[in-house]
This record gives structure tokens, C-alpha cells and sequence, in this order.
């Protein structure tokens, strides 16, 4: 994580923008991450002022940890497999549940260097961008979408994180 850390500054702009559109929103973000490991949330708190708008990350890497911490069903996992939408869906919503952020984003996918053993191609990753619109609210899912991305495991889990972000942005709007 470290490389990614030190080589951020493609991502400075993108962060800045975040950073504004959260504040002036006044938003509050939470982060669910299989693959990324944390990269989310560490590239969100690289910024001056995160404690504005930043309220937690979960690194859920296992599947018992996305039962544990978020929630996610035994259902969803046996029968959807882990890198799924529903599986994304359930790791958004749950980051809503257990913090006091009303905007999430969830990352689980395989950035390799091998794939899993039904199949899923390595740079697979699926994304749930979720929202509480009020205090008392339902969270709901805004939008939940996969992606193939190529490279070795650092380019994964780099442009994983970017899109993350990237769709943090666009749920403000």
C-alpha cells in the first residue's frame, strides 16, 4: 500500500474534489473493502480535512469478516459467491448500518494474482455506492456495478479505489 500511498498524486485532484463536494454537502463517508484492503480509506484520509467528512473504513477481507462487521448473509455468499452484486449490495448497506455515515461505498473482487476457484477472471471487482437521505431514513443502494480491470495486483486494487471514489463523487450529485 505504501507505492500507492507515495504515488497519489494522480489522485490528489480527485480527492480534493471529493473532499469539497462532502463538506459543502455535508456528507459523511464509510468504506467497505474486500480487495482494495483499506486503500479507499487510506487515500480518503491522505487529505488535510478528512475528519470533516471521513467517519470509518471495514476491511473485510474474509467472507466471515463481511458477516461479522457488515452483515452479509450466508445466503448471499453460498449462493452468489462473494465477488457479486448482491454480496457488494449487502457490504454497502451494512457500512451504513454500523456507522454514522450516510453515504458508503463497497469494493470485493479478485486483484489477483490468481483467480478463484469457480472461475471469476483476476481484475473482477464489484462496486455498491449507497445513501441514507435522512436522518432516520432506510439506506438505500444508488447504484451497483462491475468491472474488469487490468494489470497486475497493485493496477487492480489502484483503479478499484479510483472508481470508488469516482462514484462517491457522483452519488453527491
Amino acid at each position: 500500500m505504501a507505492d500507492a500511498i507515495d504515488n497519489n498524486t494522480s489522485t490528489q485532484p480527485l480527492l480534493r474534489r471529493l473532499s469539497r463536494r462532502a463538506i459543502a454537502g455535508g456528507h459523511r463517508i464509510a468504506t467497505a473493502e474486500s480487495c482494495t484492503g483499506g486503500l479507499i480509506a487510506t487515500l480518503s484520509t491522505s487529505i488535510p480535512g478528512s475528519s470533516d467528512w471521513f467517519d470509518c473504513g471495514m476491511v473485510v477481507y474474509s467472507n466471515t469478516a463481511k458477516q461479522r462487521l457488515l452483515g452479509v448473509t450466508t445466503e448471499s455468499l453460498q449462493h452468489y459467491g462473494p465477488i457479486s452484486k448482491p454480496v457488494a449490495c449487502e457490504m454497502a448497506l451494512g457500512a451504513l448500518d454500523r456507522s454514522i455515515a450516510n453515504l458508503s461505498v463497497a469494493v470485493t473482487g479478485i486483484a489477483g494474482p490468481a483467480g478463484d476457484d469457480i472461475g471469476t477472471p483476476v481484475g473482477t471487482v464489484w462496486f455498491a455506492w449507497a445513501r441514507r437521505l435522512g436522518d432516520n431514513s432506510t439506506p438505500e443502494i444508488h447504484q451497483a456495478r462491475h468491472y474488469l480491470f487490468a494489470g497486475d495486483r497493485a493496477v487492480i486494487r489502484q483503479q478499484a479505489a479510483t472508481t470508488a471514489l469516482e462514484g462517491l463523487i457522483q452519488l453527491m450529485d
